[in-house]
C-alpha cells in the first residue's frame, strides 16, 4: 500500500487536528489483499473548498468474482464459520476497540470526504464502535431454540452462516452504515464484500485496515469502490452471493429487489424517505423549534430520514413558523472543520444543484421562500457545494416538493387543523420511514404514533438512535431490519432439528 500522492497542497481547512491525508490510499482490499484496481479512476472532491484531493482506481466485476470466491473459501478454511460465538465475539470487540481508538482519524478523512460537520462525524465514528461492541454482545448471547415437543421428538430451531453476503452502503453515513452492515454479518459467520460509495469510499477503506489489524481472518473482508451499474450489478448477481443489504434511493432498491427476486435471495433495503414531523398547538414550542431545525437542517439534510414536511397546527402556524425562520436564518454555513459550523456542504456541486433545482421548480408552482433558496456568493463559500437552509410556505401536501424527497436542507411547513387532518397528510406518501411528533399529551402522542405509517415514530425528540431498537421501512422506504439483537438472524439461515427419543419404528410400508 502506497499514499495517494496529491498533485495540489491540502486545503487549509483539513491541515488543522488530525490529517487525513495519512489514510489515503492507493489499493482497494480484495479478499484480504491490498491491490491496484483495474477500473475506472475515482476522482475525490473536498466538498467544502471544491479542489481534488485524492484518486482512486475502481474495483471492477472481475474483482467481485475473485472477493466472492476467494471469501467464501476462507470462510471455511479460518474456520470463521465454525467458530464457538464468544471467539467470533472476542474478534469484533476488537474491531469495535479499534474504531473507537482512531475516532479521530476515522472523522476527519470523513469531514475531508463527505464535508460534514466534525462533531457529526465523530458522532458517527462513536455509534460505528458501540455497533460493533453490541453485536458481539449479542451474538456471544444469542441463543437457538429448543422448541415445545409436539410428538416424541426432540426438536431445536437452529441459525448458520449463509456463506458471501454482499454490503451497499451509502455516502451520506459511511462509517456508521458499515457498521450497522458488517457487524451482524460478520457476527453470523459470513465472508462480507463490502461496495462503498463512489461520492465518499475512503473510510470504508480505513475501516478495512482496522479490521485486518484486530485479527479478521484474512479473505473474509473485501471493500470494492466502483459505479454500482458495475460493481453493484456483479456483486448483486453473482450467483455465490447468498444475501445483499442495500442503502440508498428508492429506484436502485427496487431494482436490486428484482435482480434478488429472480435469484431468490433474500434482501434488506433501507431506502428513501419524506418524513412527517407534526407540531401540535399544545407542545413545549422551545423543544419543538430546536428539535424540528435540527430534524431537517442536521447533516445538511442529507439524511434519509429528514423531517422534511413539517405540519404546524393552524393555531399556531403563523407564530411557530416566523420563529423557525428567523432561526434557520442564523445558522452557520461553513465547512466541517469549524467548529462554528452547524450546515456543512452537500457532498457535489451536482448534487447541490440538484436541489436548488427543486427549489426553483417549486417556487415557480406558486411556493413562498421564508429564507434560503439561494446558492451562496460569499467568497469563502463559493468554490464548496453549500446550499442555505431553506424554507417554503404557500404549498400543499399534494405539490411535488412535497412528495419527492430532496436529499437537502429544505424544509416545507403546511398547516393542519386535528388530528385527523394531520394523519391523513402525514400517510398520503409513498414512504414510510419516519415520524415526529410534538406534544405533552402522551395518550396523542401515542394515538397519533400507532396511526402514522412509519418505521420509526420519534415523540418529543428526533434522530435519536439506538443499535439495540430494529430500524426499518414501510411502502418505498424498504425491506426488512436492521439493528437490534435479532440483526445477526437477518444475515443466517434457519435450520429445523428433529432427534427422535422413541424406541419405536415408523410405521409405515412394514411387510403385511
Amino acid at each position: 500500500m502506497s499514499l495517494v500522492a496529491s498533485t495540489e497542497p491540502a486545503p487549509a481547512h483539513t491541515r488543522a487536528g488530525v490529517d487525513p491525508s495519512r489514510d489515503l490510499l492507493d489499493e482497494i482490499y480484495v479478499a484480504g489483499r491490498w491491490v491496484t484496481g483495474a477500473g475506472e479512476t475515482i476522482e475525490s472532491i473536498d466538498p467544502a473548498s471544491g479542489r481534488r484531493f485524492a484518486t482512486l482506481r475502481a474495483a471492477t466485476p472481475d474483482d467481485v468474482d475473485v472477493a466472492v470466491t476467494t471469501g467464501l473459501a476462507a470462510a471455511h478454511a479460518s474456520g470463521w464459520t465454525a467458530m464457538l460465538p464468544h471467539e467470533r465475539a472476542a474478534v469484533l470487540h476488537r474491531i469495535g476497540n479499534a474504531v473507537e481508538f482512531h475516532a479521530d482519524r476515522i472523522a476527519a478523512l470523513q469531514t475531508l470526504d463527505t464535508g460534514k460537520t466534525l462533531s457529526e462525524t465523530k458522532a458517527l465514528a462513536a455509534s460505528a464502535a458501540n455497533t460493533f461492541r453490541y453485536m458481539a454482545a449479542a451474538l456471544e448471547t444469542a441463543d437457538d431454540t429448543v422448541t415445545t415437543p409436539r410428538g416424541p421428538w426432540l426438536t431445536m430451531s437452529t441459525h448458520q452462516p449463509m456463506g458471501v453476503v454482499g454490503a451497499i452502503t451509502p455516502w451520506n453515513s459511511p462509517i456508521a452504515s458499515d457498521a450497522q452492515k458488517l457487524a451482524p454479518a460478520l457476527a453470523a459467520g459470513n465472508a462480507v464484500i463490502s461496495k462503498p460509495p463512489v461520492w465518499a469510499p475512503w473510510v470504508t477503506l480505513l475501516l478495512a485496515r482496522l479490521c485486518e489489524e484486530s485479527g479478521l481472518p484474512n479473505g473474509l473482508l473485501s471493500v470494492l469502490p466502483g459505479p454500482g451499474r458495475t460493481v453493484g450489478e456483479a456483486l448483486v448477481r453473482h450467483p455465490q452471493v447468498a444475501k445483499i443489504s442495500f442503502t440508498g434511493g428508492t429506484t436502485t432498491g427496487r431494482h436490486l429487489a428484482h435482480v434478488a427476486a429472480d435469484k431468490l435471495m433474500p434482501i434488506t433495503l433501507e431506502l428513501g424517505g419524506k418524513s412527517p414531523t407534526m407540531v401540535f398547538d399544545d407542545a413545549d414550542v422551545e423543544r419543538a423549534l430546536q428539535g424540528v431545525l435540527f430534524g431537517i437542517f442536521s447533516s445538511s439534510g442529507q439524511s434519509c430520514i429528514a423531517g422534511s414536511r413539517i405540519f404546524v397546527q393552524r393555531s399556531i402556524f403563523n407564530d411557530f413558523t416566523d420563529e423557525l425562520v428567523r432561526r434557520a436564518k442564523q445558522l452557520r454555513l461553513g465547512p466541517g472543520t469549524d467548529p462554528r459550523t452547524d450546515v456543512a456542504p452537500m457532498i457535489t456541486r451536482a448534487h447541490r444543484d440538484s436541489v436548488a433545482a427543486m427549489v426553483d421548480a417549486a417556487v415557480a408552482d406558486g411556493a413562498h421562500i421564508r429564507c434560503g433558496g439561494e446558492i451562496p456568493a460569499d467568497p469563502e463559500l463559493v468554490d464548496g457545494s453549500y446550499y442555505p437552509p431553506t424554507i417554503l410556505t404557500g404549498v400543499t401536501n399534494a405539490d411535488a416538493i412535497s412528495r419527492e424527497e430532496i436529499f437537502g436542507p429544505v424544509g416545507v411547513v403546511i398547516p393542519f387543523d386535528d388530528d385527523a387532518d394531520v394523519i391523513a397528510q402525514a400517510n398520503d406518501t409513498v414512504y414510510g420511514l419516519a415520524c415526529g411528533i410534538w406534544t405533552r399529551d402522551y395518550r396523542r402522542a401515542l394515538r397519533v404514533g400507532d396511526a402514522v405509517d412509519a418505521g420509526t415514530v420519534w415523540v418529543n425528540t428526533y434522530k435519536q438512535f439506538s443499535i439495540s431498537t430494529p430500524f426499518t421501512g414501510l411502502r418505498d422506504s424498504g425491506l426488512g431490519t436492521e439493528k437490534g439483537r435479532d440483526a445477526i438472524r437477518q444475515y443466517s439461515d434457519q435450520k429445523s432439528i428433529y432427534l427422535d427419543r422413541s424406541d419405536a419404528p415408523m410405521q409405515w410400508g412394514t411387510p403385511r
